[in-house]
């Protein structure tokens, strides 16, 4: 149950930062106190891999309390030293070539980083802008697609522009965010923090580096503070710069580092793709120069050949609808199926001895998983071929417990008629 108290404390933040936009608040590491932080480590994952440390949460919860305390006073009194996150790397594809670098925290550090969103996720929603979806309380990307989805109804959506930043959360530069972060927050104790982890080096390999700019991605303080350095470079500019001077409408829709920019007009939507680089150069990015790219996407006729474009793990095109009516509709993109599909069979592989039973039930939740953010309306049939995917991947792997023959699928069917695997489900519903 969350804390009343650190309710309260969030609700008044919330109230002062609406009170005085422009106002950069000197005195906000009090509301950080021992129920603060308590409410803190209920907040924080506990089944998450270990960091550097190797200090567990059932290891961390014996003497908790003289933990937290001891933590608290670390962070008032500016003693408390970031401890690096230790780098691993996740496969980007089906193949494998392609590893995106993650960051693990110890457990303290993400107790005391998610003590610190507590404090500043109240006064920057006030600031934030209604486009931006990622990360925040009560948004989610599903209401991002669906209000990417209006824009194009609306015909603020004839022109795409797709936009991909280049190892976003690895070039962030330092100097720029916390220049950011000052305009709203000036108490020197979060500051010396904030600075703490984004020079805390990460180690790998036994090795520590201290990168000079970035902030790794796994850290629970990386997700907000990519949002305050994008409200920056990319929201507020466009809502406040570029739109009032372009000549038709047009919309921004932002979940984290993805981005689209829908355009009525031809001419404003190349202006701006012409602009954008020299923007994001400003504060040390760089656009993907063929990911990022213009998109017709206005209601085909029937001899054009309709474009489409990505977003947010799906593919948005035209189609028609049973009534003969053009509609945008979005499938799972062709990688994501694949990728998804090849997790599922290298986790069949490596489990195949494990008994059925405990197979069919971690298996069954993945698939609901994947169910949960892919089951939108319009997308039944990748869900169906997800479906296939992985029955074919278990048959598979399971075949090769004993013999290594491939079970006939009647076979197959009759053995494990008691473990049947989740159907495709619409868990969104979009009209």
């Amino acid at each position: 149950m969350e804390s009343q108290g650190v309710y309260t404390k969030q609700q008044r933040i919330a109230t002062l930062a609406k009170l005085h936009p422009e106002v950069s608040f000197t005195s906000m590491a009090h509301y950080v106190d021992f129920e603060w932080m308590t409410e803190a480590y209920r907040r924080t994952r506990k089944d998450a891999a270990a960091g550097v440390d190797g200090v567990t949460a059932a290891e961390y919860e014996v003497g908790l309390d003289d933990r937290l305390k001891k933590l608290l006073e670390g962070f008032k009194s500016g003693t408390y030293k970031a401890p690096p996150v230790r780098r691993v790397y996740i496969p980007k594809d089906e193949t494998g070539k392609e590893k995106r670098p993650i960051g693990i925290p110890t457990l303290e550090d993400k107790v005391l980083q998610r003590a610190i969103v507590m404090l500043l996720e109240p006064l920057y929603e006030v600031d934030f802008s209604n486009s931006s979806f990622g990360f925040r309380p009560g948004r989610s990307p599903h209401q991002a697609l669906s209000a990417l989805r209006e824009k194009i109804r609306h015909s603020t959506g004839k022109w795409v522009l797709e936009l991909d930043i280049r190892k976003f959360f690895d070039t962030m530069k330092h100097e720029h965010l916390l220049q950011q972060i000052k305009r709203r927050v000036c108490d020197g104790v979060v500051i010396r923090m904030i600075g703490k982890w984004l020079s805390a080096g990460v180690m790998e390999g036994g090795n520590v580096h201290f990168p000079e700019e970035g902030s790794p991605q796994g850290g629970v303080i990386s997700p907000i503070l990519s949002n305050i350095y994008l409200h920056e470079v990319l929201d507020a500019w466009f809502e406040k710069e570029i739109q009032p001077r372009l000549q038709g409408q047009s919309g921004l829709i932002r979940f984290a580092d993805d981005a689209v920019l829908t355009f009525e007009n031809e001419h404003d939507a190349r202006r701006v793709h012409e602009v954008l680089p020299k923007r994001f150069a400003k504060y040390g990015l760089e656009l993907h120069p063929e990911k990022t790219r213009l998109v017709y996407f206005e209601r085909p006729s029937e001899s054009a050949d309709p474009q489409t474009f990505d977003f947010l793990g799906f593919t948005h095109y035209w189609g028609k609808s049973y009534k003969g009516y053009w509609a945008v509709y979005r499938k799972t993109m062709k990688k994501r199926l694949k990728r998804a599909i090849a997790r599922m069979s290298k986790w069949s592989r490596e489990n195949r001895h494990e008994p059925v039973k405990e197979q069919w039930k971690t298996i069954s939740a993945k698939m609901r998983g994947h169910y949960q953010y892919y089951g939108i309306t319009s997308n039944s049939r990748s869900l169906a071929l997800f479906h296939i995917g992985v029955k074919r991947a278990w048959r598979k792997w399971l075949s090769r417990r004993s013999a290594g023959i491939l079970m006939r699928w009647k076979e197959f069917e009759r053995r494990f008629k008691r473990f049947p695997l989740p159907a495709p489900k619409i868990c969104h519903s979009f009209a």
